[in-house]
């Protein structure tokens, strides 16, 4: 009845795709705002969108595995 119930890959992915996609979404509305300040740090925000651009990559990459190659 109390049995542990395990997740699948699949779930799991899921699961990290939308923490990523949280994430990504996190990052853009900071990027908006350093953006919008008077004396933005440069630095600050290039960082930011690599890291925004390495989440899209992450994101993609998972999206293309739980998404199965149709063949036609």
């Amino acid at each position: 009845m109390n049995a542990p119930t395990e997740m699948s890959h699949e779930d799991v992915l899921r699961v990290k795709l939308e923490v990523l996609r949280r994430e990504h979404r996190d990052l853009d509305d900071a990027i908006d705002a350093l953006q919008q300040a008077v004396n933005p740090d440069q630095l600050t925000l290039r960082r930011l969108k690599k890291q925004k651009l390495a989440l899209k990559d992450e994101i993609s990459r998972i999206e293309d595995e739980l998404t199965p190659d149709i063949i036609a």
